[in-house]
């Protein structure tokens, strides 16, 4: 066998035995680079990982884990949640449909699935759960809903993709991932929508809701709906760019919480520093281990050889893209969007360039790809948190969970039929498509 079979074989090899991804990545490549080219290029492990990490853009990542965390601390959830019910009002699948709009405008300032989940899962389950709500049904939703983070900008996601994938605009793929986010969410919210109104679940306000009033929710909420306001608006003006964004949203998040819903302190902000600098910590060890392996790949022609293997499969390139569009499901399941990005762009870019795939439409297709692994077992980190807060078992949801996979689906599929979906946006607002 050739090395680039090597350490592909090592690279699953290790995944299958539980080696963490980051580790598997490096492993492997070092493999590679034994086999393939010289003992002695093993010299180059330290410059490569360096070289993987050491990117300008990089910088937003933890930045808006760090965002996310401190909404999810200040109390914007909840506020979001009264806002949204004092507009909805009690009714079949009220609840529901809060769940999702609330996850959608979280998504909003997070960019994380997993944040926005915990963030929700923790003010709606019990209320949902109150009004009749199974609480399998009612994890999987909010799971289902927050992966729309993965779309809606700011998207940690589409930052990473953007640099794996050179000569992509990141305000165009902000753009771009707004109106497929939205799509999914309402994809999401028919099934809901017409399973509450099935079962008679009711939408039953939260503690205390009666008294509310769209006008005085409307003022408690608008701190949290400026959020993305600024952060897209700022782009679009050339305010700040992408990078800067992520300060200037850590910034507001900070100004948010500490001042105008007090709901937290600077011991507060100082914890969660730590966290993010922890989630930040494992998300940069995987992009720094992962160069290991792109570098030992490219060198042995191991991606070439497999983008070339993919093309020689049909030269139907809407075939080829459903295929693709499978594999990276699969994917999803089984990993995180960081590691699929990593692993697959550098085979799938030759793909994409030999059948004229526009990358900015292709970039939001695996995207939303990536959102629907984050619900669909048996890794299905967002549904993890969710079930973790319901205090249910994980195999309990793979019903509901399957019937918003179908849900989610359907909107990849208008938007992989109707490219305009995505592009639309980001082409009125003059950015290169």
């Amino acid at each position: 066998m050739t090395p680039d079979i090597w350490m592909i074989l090592a690279f699953a090899g290790l995944l299958i035995a539980g080696v963490p991804v980051a580790f598997s990545l490096a492993l492997s490549g070092a493999v590679g680079i034994v086999l393939g080219l010289s003992p002695d290029m093993l010299a180059t492990l330290g410059t490569n990982t360096y070289n993987s990490i050491a990117k300008y853009p990089l910088i937003a990542i933890p930045l808006f884990i760090l965002t996310g965390l401190i909404f999810e601390r200040a109390g914007v959830a909840l506020r979001l949640v009264r806002f949204a019910q004092a507009l909805i009002g009690p009714r079949h699948g009220g609840l529901a449909l809060v769940a999702v709009l609330v996850c959608m405008i979280m998504g909003g300032m997070s960019g994380s699935g997993p944040a926005d989940a915990a963030a929700v899962a923790m003010v709606m389950l019990p209320s949902m759960t109150k009004a009749g709500y199974p609480k399998p049904f009612s994890a999987t939703l909010i799971a289902a809903s927050a992966s729309t983070a993965i779309l809606i900008p700011p998207s940690v996601a589409l930052i990473l993709y953007s640099i794996v994938v050179p000569g992509v605009d990141l305000r165009a793929l902000f753009a771009a991932g707004l109106f497929p986010g939205v799509l999914a969410g309402l994809a999401l919210l028919v099934p809901a929508m017409l399973v509450a109104k099935r079962y008679g679940w009711e939408g039953t306000p939260v503690e205390g809701a009666e008294k509310l009033t769209v006008r005085g929710t409307f003022r408690e909420a608008l701190p949290a709906l400026f959020a993305p306001v600024l952060i897209l608006g700022g782009l679009r003006s050339g305010l700040f760019t992408p990078t800067e964004a992520a300060v200037v949203a850590v910034a507001y998040g900070a100004v948010v919480g500490l001042f105008l819903t007090r709901e937290l302190t600077l011991r507060d902000v100082w914890e969660l520093l730590g966290e993010a600098a922890i989630i930040s910590g494992v998300v940069m060890l995987i992009i720094a281990l992962a160069g290991i392996f792109a570098w030992s790949g490219t060198m042995l022609g191991t991606f070439r050889h497999l983008a070339e293997w993919i093309i020689s499969l049909t030269d139907n390139g809407v075939l080829l893209l459903i295929l693709v569009m499978l594999a990276v499901l699969v994917a999803g399941m089984l990993l995180d969007a960081i590691s699929i990005y990593l692993i697959m762009m550098p085979i799938l870019i030759p793909v994409m360039q030999h059948f004229e795939w526009n990358p900015v439409w292709f970039g939001i297709l695996l995207a939303m790809n990536i959102a629907i692994g984050q619900f669909t077992p048996p890794v299905a980190v967002n549904l993890m948190v969710t079930t973790e807060v319901a205090k249910i078992r994980l195999e309990h949801t793979i019903g509901w969970a399957l019937l918003f996979v179908v849900a989610m689906g359907c909107a990849l599929a208008l938007v992989a039929i109707f490219p305009s979906i995505a592009l639309w946006l980001p082409t009125v607002l003059g950015y290169n498509v």
